[in-house]
């Protein structure tokens, strides 16, 4: 297995070569990674698995032709094949002046390797027994808790992933991180249903885990909401998006957002920057700089610096997500290629004040399948959920399904709570809309 200092080596020559093969630009990553599952059901393991990948991506711009090219095999003379053919067959390509690389003053390390805080040193620790101890913890505080369990699962797993990159432009980056999981699920038996529900979680620090006593209890109180669970009937109602649910509406907002969109016209946000696209209470911001975050980051996928962004401020559409290649096309600056920590600032008041001040709401705790059209904005999901009456569950809800659009319905975001989900790189609290349409019976 090759040394970070290996792969940074490799980069270079790989670039090196390139340029003397005719390339105009080049960028190479030299990558590796690992990672472990282990699930339990039934007392025994179910599955166990373990997995190690390391590869090279090329890209190449010859005159204005550009390719991009990925390989396993980095013998010496296979590599060397390798770029030849890469180099040479991309003068053959249509050409597309856009895709050149960045300036070199905007690209590099946005923040240190100490704030970022990703690489866990007790991975290197992690050992098999370490993972099937915890994977059976978690099980065993399963088993048992109810009368009407049909079954249980657990589940654990971890990962490393180390890269370099070179580009000719001059930008030189090492980057590493690890990250864990943990969660399982439950089935019970009620009559001829056989609802279930699971609880997963996962963070950069393995001591960032909830305890498997915490687990099991989430897991146990996720499934007992789907005891009795029916259609409530059709029209509108408040809907409280759960913290843990929140990406999946907030998502719907990625698509429109982005550069490719914008110039294929199929973007519903197009044109609305520097409008109000939500209510004032409604703050977005891409941070790739939060210690520990799953979606944390020192260089975007351009590498251009990473730093926190506000998308939406209160209310008001403020950025897109624009690369480098789609602010060329557009003639705009570009802002950043995609993702990282999405944040919505929690709110002062407690998440149970705001429920209790609800004569009736819909608790949306999950979601099923459904679809969204970033050219409309227009959405529509199943979901799992609660009937609530002043925070208090007065029924549990299945069969239904919430529509509407991105452009109208963070117009009906009333309150935020205090209580955002840590363990996702959407860290959003409780969302409260008011007057959201739901289909049931």
């Amino acid at each position: 297995m090759q040394t970070p200092e290996q792969m940074l080596e490799l980069a270079h020559q790989v670039v090196g070569r390139a340029k003397e093969l005719g390339a105009d630009e080049v960028a190479a990553m030299v990558s590796r990674g690992s990672h472990v599952t282990v699930q339990r059901r039934g007392g025994k393991v179910e599955t166990a698995t373990e997995a190690t990948t390391r590869g090279l991506v090329v890209s190449v711009l010859r005159g204005d032709c550009y390719s991009s090219n990925s390989t396993s095999d980095l013998r010496p003379d296979a590599l060397d094949s390798f770029l030849k053919r890469c180099v040479g067959a991309t003068e053959y390509l249509e050409p597309d002046p856009y895709r050149r690389q960045p300036d070199i003053e905007l690209c590099g390390r946005g923040v240190s390797v100490e704030q970022l805080d990703q690489d866990d040193p007790a991975w290197a620790e992690h050992t098999a027994e370490a993972r099937a101890v915890q994977a059976e913890a978690i099980e065993s505080r399963l088993v048992g808790r109810r009368s009407d369990i049909i079954s249980c699962s657990s589940y654990v797993a971890d990962g490393r992933s180390e890269s370099v990159q070179v580009m000719s432009n001059g930008f030189v980056g090492v980057d590493a991180g690890a990250w864990f999981a943990a969660g399982g699920d439950m089935t019970l038996e009620e009559g001829d249903r056989r609802p279930e529900s699971g609880a997963y979680y996962g963070a950069r620090y393995l001591s960032d885990l909830p305890t498997p006593d915490a687990i099991a209890d989430e897991i146990e109180r996720r499934v007992a909401e789907r005891l009795g669970s029916k259609a409530a009937p059709s029209g509108t109602y408040p809907m409280v998006l759960a913290n843990r649910s929140a990406g999946r509406i907030l998502g719907v907002l990625g698509g429109p957002l982005s550069g490719s969109s914008l110039h294929e016209h199929l973007s519903c946000l197009e044109g609305k920057l520097g409008e109000r696209i939500g209510s004032s209470v409604f703050t977005l911001v891409d941070d790739p700089t939060i210690p520990r975050g799953l979606g944390s980051r020192p260089w975007d996928g351009d590498t251009l610096r990473a730093k926190p962004r506000t998308i939406v401020q209160n209310g008001v559409l403020e950025q897109y997500n624009i690369n480098v290649y789609y602010g060329r096309k557009l003639g705009v600056e570009p802002t950043s290629g995609g993702r990282s920590n999405w944040v919505v600032p929690p709110g002062d008041v407690p998440t149970a004040e705001l429920l209790a001040g609800l004569p009736k709401a819909i608790l949306v705790t999950g979601f099923l399948g459904g679809n969204s059209n970033g050219s409309t904005g227009d959405f529509s999901f199943g979901i799992r959920g609660l009937l609530l009456e002043h925070g208090q569950v007065v029924g549990s809800l299945s069969e239904m399904n919430v529509t509407g659009s991105i452009t109208d319905i963070f117009q009906r975001l009333v309150a935020v709570g205090d209580d955002p989900w840590p363990w996702s790189s959407v860290r959003s609290p409780t969302l409260i809309f008011d007057d959201v349409q739901f289909s049931g019976t």
